[in-house]
């Protein structure tokens, strides 16, 4: 009986739903906490270092034996009958896991290439909010400068800079401007912006002009060119200039909350001063707190230096912030399907 119901079971079908959940799970948490890592060393002028998961291979074996052994002794023979009935089973898993170091000219497409600003304009088409986008993504746009908290060219931002966000998000909000590709069939493509005037509220009509004399372009113009860039070269274009994931990061270390005499040391560079809660809300924020014991409630911790640092799970604008950057990394991507983590699990 026992060899009848091994042979009519199979392993494979039941650790699909588990394997495939636990496994994104461990990568994603993997993934978080070794942004997170990079962040605070960036933080402390130490080299951050990404490992991508290249492979995972996961076998299983289900064995079993059954034996039966039985004596049966003649007719009149004083000793009894008797028989044996023994079993045995093996289950083993061998999880193989490969790990890659992401250097050379990987490091540099993924980390170092500024993000395209059709991306940056095609996040917005699909809906995420111009408040998050811009600030993380834009460094400054038709010569208009975003914010620098640390290193040895600190700036505050041109008050502009986030208003043109401000003015964005309204436009966002309201439904008032799409992108499009034009071009291709053996030309080089392109990606405009268009911001309605016609079927509009009065008032939007007014931010749109007031939008378009910020950054000094045509309020006229039909659609505008999209270029990576500082400068604008004509009134019909928006110069992006954009930043790259390392640059993102370079940012977000100053967003890390270190030991005061940490910074007296010399061992991290101050910051500029977080602004108060009415006047962050355009600006790339996350709150990455530190403390010498593990933290109780976190959507994403690591261990450095003898400290804890975390984000807060309750605190949900940072992990927005966390979580968007975690979607750029997926935008920046340059390998095909081969690059992607190859998931093996032979249950046979």
């Amino acid at each position: 009986m026992s060899l009848c119901v091994a042979g009519c079971t199979t392993v494979g079908p039941g650790t699909v739903p588990r394997d495939r959940f636990e496994y994104n799970a461990a990568v994603s948490d993997s993934w978080k906490e070794q942004t997170l890592l990079n962040i605070v060393k960036l933080r402390y002028g130490d080299m951050p270092l990404f490992m991508q998961v290249a492979s995972i291979v996961s076998g299983y074996t289900v064995e079993g034996t059954v034996n039966l052994q039985g004596t049966v002794f003649e007719s009149g023979s004083s000793a009894p009958a008797s028989a044996t009935l023994g079993g045995s089973g093996k289950f083993v898993d061998r999880p193989t896991i490969t790990y890659v170091p992401i250097t050379g000219s990987e490091f540099n497409q993924n980390f170092m290439t500024p993000v395209p600003p059709s991306a940056v304009l095609f996040l917005l088409q699909a809906g995420w909010p111009a408040r998050l986008v811009l600030p993380m993504t834009l460094e400054g746009i038709n010569g208009l400068k975003a914010q620098r908290s640390q290193g040895l060219r600190q700036r505050a931002g041109d008050a502009d800079f986030y208003r043109v966000i401000e003015l964005f998000s309204i436009l966002q909000d309201a439904g008032a401007i799409s992108m499009r590709v034009v071009g291709g069939a053996g030309q080089s493509e392109s990606t405009v912006i268009l911001i309605r005037r016609e079927k509009i509220a009065p008032e939007i009509r007014l931010v749109a002009d007031e939008l378009a004399g910020l950054l000094g372009i045509r309020s006229d113009a039909p659609q505008f060119t999209v270029s990576y860039g500082e400068i604008a070269a004509t009134d019909t274009e928006l110069a992006m200039l954009t930043r790259s994931m390392l640059s993102i990061m370079l940012e977000l270390r100053a967003h890390v909350d270190v030991p005061p005499e940490d910074i007296a040391e010399g061992r991290a560079q101050p910051t500029l001063p977080i602004l108060p809660e009415g006047g962050r809300e355009l600006r790339m924020y996350a709150d990455i707190r530190s403390s010498l014991d593990r933290p109780e409630d976190a959507f994403v911790s690591v261990r450095y230096r003898d400290r804890w640092f975390w984000i807060d799970d309750r605190d949900f604008a940072s992990k927005r912030t966390f979580s968007f950057l975690m979607l750029l990394f997926s935008l920046t991507e340059t390998g095909g399907k081969e690059g992607l983590p190859l998931v093996t699990i032979p249950t046979g």
